[in-house]
């Protein structure tokens, strides 16, 4: 039996997964709540393998090695995350990666995935990484796509559309749920779209 894919995003309500410079939302667009967060943590408390490429595990490196105690990059889901087994999919990392359990897999990242779903014992589970789960789902081997939805529209700001360079998809409606009141958490199942082109 292989193991389930998850890529867990989050995105405005127009489907950016960042804001640019001139933006003051912070983190979350401002748009956390107690829920939110109890419910990332929940979602972290079982085993699981996090699969990121390279950029995003750049990021994350960057942003928890230049925060401080109290900072919402240090949230506790984020903390539990950054503790899980951690697959990084690049040709360009190479050293000490100062990530508890991370280790740097090189080659194609279908192939490394695909590997990994037959081999891993635990669900995998990715968090940002757009290009690369693009590239996973148009091969098939996403099983689960959530997207958080926060309460914003980031028209003038927006950056980094979340599922813009994604092929074209049909999506199953697995669950949903309301958080704090105002954020949408929607888990799909994509198959790719083969009607005609």
């Amino acid at each position: 039996m292989t193991a389930t894919y998850t890529f867990d995003v989050f995105a405005s309500l127009d489907g950016y997964g960042s804001y640019g410079g001139d933006g003051d939302w912070g983190g979350y667009w401002g748009k956390q709540g107690p829920e939110l967060l109890d419910h990332r943590l929940a979602s972290f408390a079982t085993p699981q393998r996090m699969v990121f490429g390279a950029t995003t595990f750049r990021q994350f490196v960057q942003m928890l090695g230049s925060s401080t105690e109290g900072d919402e990059v240090r949230d506790p889901w984020v903390t539990r995350m950054r503790g899980m087994p951690t697959t990084v999919v690049s040709s360009t990392l190479g050293g000490s990666l100062d990530w508890p359990d991370a280790t740097v897999a090189s080659g194609d990242a279908v192939d490394v995935v695909a590997r990994l779903k037959e081999e891993s014992d635990v669900p995998l589970r990715s968090h940002g990484s757009l290009s690369l789960n693009w590239a996973l789902m148009a091969a098939g081997l996403v099983d689960r796509l959530q997207v958080t939805i926060f309460p914003v529209i980031t028209g003038r700001t927006g950056t980094s559309p979340v599922l813009g360079g994604a092929d074209d998809f049909d999506l199953e409606l697995l669950e949903q749920r309301t958080l704090d009141g105002n954020t949408q958490e929607l888990v799909f199942r994509p198959t790719l779209h083969t009607g005609r082109r």
